[in-house]
């Protein structure tokens, strides 16, 4: 797969602002890549750890976190996401916390 792809799901995951989450499917759609969720997954997996990316904003397409219930993963998204202010209901992510960019915000933000 092209280390493109990546740069564009990187520098769409780096625009998701604290406090708000997308899902793998919207981040894709959002980076020109529709129907490729999984290789969001994937980009995530294969960021640099050097590079700081929000990987804690991406959920589930049920806004449920990315891991696990109860792995030392999820443990963590969950209190980052906490941390920012995200409130959950149960299990997931509550909809207002869902990042909803306007067309202005990707165009001026996104460089590919």
């Amino acid at each position: 797969m092209s280390s493109a792809y990546y740069t564009q799901i990187w520098q769409t995951v780096r625009q998701i602002p604290p406090g708000k989450v997308a899902s793998y499917g919207q981040i894709a759609d959002l980076s020109g890549l529709p129907g490729r969720a999984r290789l969001v997954g994937k980009a995530l997996g294969m960021a640099p750890e050097s590079m700081p990316l929000p990987w804690h904003r991406v959920l589930r397409s049920n806004l449920t976190l990315a891991f696990a219930a109860g792995t030392p993963q999820a443990l963590l998204q969950r209190s980052l996401l906490l941390g920012e202010g995200v409130t959950f209901q149960g299990q997931r992510v509550a909809k207002t916390s869902q990042w909803q960019p306007d067309l202005a915000e990707l165009l001026f933000a996104l460089t590919y």
